[in-house]
């Protein structure tokens, strides 16, 4: 991947304390938050594309977020957002897409008609899959859960032969799933007892290729840590 040998320190997050940055001075910036999934998409498509001296990664503390942000930046008081050409725009899957079009770097998205036509409806699947796996984490049936979501994932995976990720290639579509697989799996295992690659043994491999990404790799956070909110989040 093109951003494989680049390093970067990660800015302290801006809190209710902090001052805005100058805005539309020229800077494109990710505003994000190092914990959610959303904003990770974002992330990791910067650093994929090798963007990370182009593209200033800018957190955003959410739980103590700066009155500004939602005057300045996001009126939903959401991250992501985008700022770029003296514009400000939100919303994860539109900003992968965004980036992708409007930045230098590998192309993300499928030039076939056939891939790019089940890259949308894959697209269109996440907030169902991400629902119906959050409604897993949350049930008491544990290992007896439903997998449909998963299921629908591994035959995904088995459409393409040529390569092991969602269109054969890596693309936006891995990228706008692999957070929320980084959070789902570790926590239906731990506290479920529920193996979400038994018996799927493509999720498994596609696991396996992500994590061999180091673009993605730079964007994770301490699985013990994630894991440990969600149980919080899941509990609640």
């Amino acid at each position: 991947m093109a951003s494989a040998n680049i390093q970067e320190i990660i800015p302290k997050a801006l809190d209710a304390t902090s001052d805005p940055p100058t805005l539309f001075d020229g800077t494109t910036r990710l505003y994000t938050d190092l914990l959610c999934p959303y904003a990770q998409r974002v992330w990791i498509t910067r650093n994929v594309k090798g963007l990370q001296e182009e593209i200033k990664l800018v957190p955003i503390d959410v739980q103590n977020r700066p009155v500004w942000y939602k005057e300045k930046i996001n009126p939903a008081n959401k991250v992501p957002a985008f700022e770029h050409k003296n514009q400000i725009k939100g919303e994860s899957l539109d900003l992968i897409k965004y980036i992708d079009s409007n930045f230098n770097g590998p192309s993300l998205f499928p030039n076939e008609d056939e891939k790019q036509e089940f890259a949308k409806e894959l697209l269109a699947y996440t907030d169902t899959f991400n629902g119906a796996v959050v409604k897993l984490c949350k049930s008491e049936e544990g290992s007896n859960g439903n997998g449909a979501p998963f299921d629908y994932f591994e035959t995904a995976l088995s459409k393409y032969d040529d390569g092991p990720f969602l269109l054969g290639k890596f693309s936006l579509v891995d990228i706008a799933y692999a957070p929320f697989i980084e959070r789902f799996v570790p926590y239906l295992l731990e506290v479920k007892n529920y193996d979400s690659t038994q018996g799927r043994p493509k999720l498994g491999a596609w696991i396996d290729e992500m994590n061999k990404i180091e673009a993605y790799n730079q964007t994770k956070m301490d699985p013990q840590e994630l894991l440990a909110i969600h149980k919080k989040i899941f509990a609640a």
